[in-house]
């Protein structure tokens, strides 16, 4: 097992780490890595820590772990309320003619045999999106991404519906290699205080937000 992920904030009752891209965040049947392997090492009590909540394998950032039951349950209260301010940073295909914008596109997981994906659909999901441009440059973008719901594969699918899919997304368009999405930043009140931590951009998305002029 490689090294524990990096601890960007950390609390009596809670930390944020840094989850790098390739590492699932729960135990697959197949085994592998997670970040449940650490968990022994961030234990604060008889039981825990616990996930607050989730990021994808190939997503990169912020996640907040709770080292104590109400802690968990307390930041999973923020998150139903919609307390919870998360930004994303993606490398995306091509640049938006818009400076920014709002997707309001409800989300439904179509299944076609063993495979599935986010497809916007009437019948799905709320889910709204908010965007901008950071830089652009070379034949992609730079965007930030606000979600004010909590989706599967939001951002990825919100991408891909405005025509322009995040660069390593083959599931939604964007072709293969390394997935360009870190969770950049997270904020939330809770714990008597406010939870927030800001993740760098990891290395493999460095070449590409150069490109396209963004700044690390």
């Amino acid at each position: 097992m490689s090294g524990a992920p990096e601890i960007l904030w950390r609390a009596r009752g809670a930390l944020v780490i840094d989850k790098p891209a390739g590492l699932a965040v729960h135990a697959g049947r197949a085994g592998g890595p997670s970040v449940e392997d650490f968990f022994p090492l961030w234990r604060a009590g008889r039981n825990g820590p616990w996930l607050a909540h989730r990021l994808d394998t190939d997503t990169a950032g912020c996640l907040v772990v709770a080292l104590k039951k109400t802690a968990l349950l307390e930041i999973q209260a923020a998150f139903a309320a919609h307390g919870v301010h998360k930004t994303y940073w993606a490398v995306v295909q091509g640049a938006p003619v818009q400076a920014e914008g709002v997707i309001d596109a409800p989300l439904l997981k179509a299944t076609q045999g063993r495979a599935w994906k986010m497809a916007v659909s009437p019948a799905g999901q709320g889910a709204v999106t908010q965007w901008r441009v950071l830089a652009a440059g070379q034949g992609r973008a730079l965007v930030a991404f606000y979600p004010r719901t909590g989706r599967t594969h939001q951002i990825r699918a919100h991408a891909a519906h405005i025509g322009h899919p995040i660069m390593g997304d083959a599931v939604y368009g964007g072709g293969p290699g390394a997935l360009q999405l870190l969770a950049r930043a997270i904020r939330l009140e809770a714990l008597g205080g406010v939870i927030a931590a800001e993740a760098p951009v990891p290395a493999h998305m460095r070449a590409a937000v150069e490109a396209c002029g963004g700044a690390l």
